[in-house]
């Protein structure tokens, strides 16, 4: 390859130095876009305050106080709600097929403690008897297996099916309802009865 044909190397971006203005201005921004735990945007800003301290030889540990002075005013003005946070997040993976494993798990990745994740799963049982089956179904439908497949393929690709609602983190026993489910209608009729309303 001849070097006109090359590409010219870009120049690495010198990320802008991060004063208490600009950590503002950068969470404000994320908050705008995203929906975010305390620890989600702390994480997000020390990023950006190691990067500054790299290139600008800075101080991580000042970075890292204006973060946590600027977070526990965010809680106090009510821009950060943890609980508000993982209740909108676990309803929305819950509708979307995630199984309360998957959904403890991405609650965790986000920074979301234990205790609220535990009590957030609880609530979800206040609106719905069994999260977890309406969750299974949806994950079913939207794959289309078990009973949302056609019936000539059914029982060959049991196993699969199983393996399928394993991997996505619901128990033997729901996935075998499911999968074993005569009719997508049974399902249905089970969640309706199930939902408070």
């Amino acid at each position: 390859m001849t070097e006109d044909l090359k590409r010219p190397q870009r120049k690495k971006k010198v990320p802008r130095k991060a004063t208490p203005k600009s950590l503002e201005n950068a969470a404000l921004y994320y908050l705008q876009r995203f929906s975010s735990s305390s620890e989600n945007l702390r994480r997000v800003l020390m990023r950006r305050v190691q990067r500054s301290a790299y290139h600008h030889d800075t101080d991580p540990e000042e970075g890292a106080e204006v973060i946590a002075q600027l977070i526990k005013r965010y809680n106090e003005v009510g821009l950060l709600d943890d609980a508000q946070f993982a209740k909108v997040r676990a309803e929305g993976l819950n509708r979307r097929g995630s199984s309360a494993r998957a959904i403890r798990a991405k609650l965790a990745e986000k920074g979301v403690a234990a205790d609220l994740i535990s009590a957030t799963l609880e609530k979800l049982k206040e609106e719905d008897q069994n999260p977890e089956l309406t969750a299974a179904v949806t994950f079913a439908r939207k794959r289309r297996i078990g009973p949302y497949r056609s019936a000539d393929d059914r029982s060959e690709l049991r196993e699969k099916d199983l393996a399928a609602l394993a991997r996505a983190g619901f128990n033997y026993d729901m996935a075998q309802k499911v999968i074993d489910a005569d009719t997508a209608a049974e399902l249905e009729d089970e969640i309706e009865q199930n939902t408070y309303g």
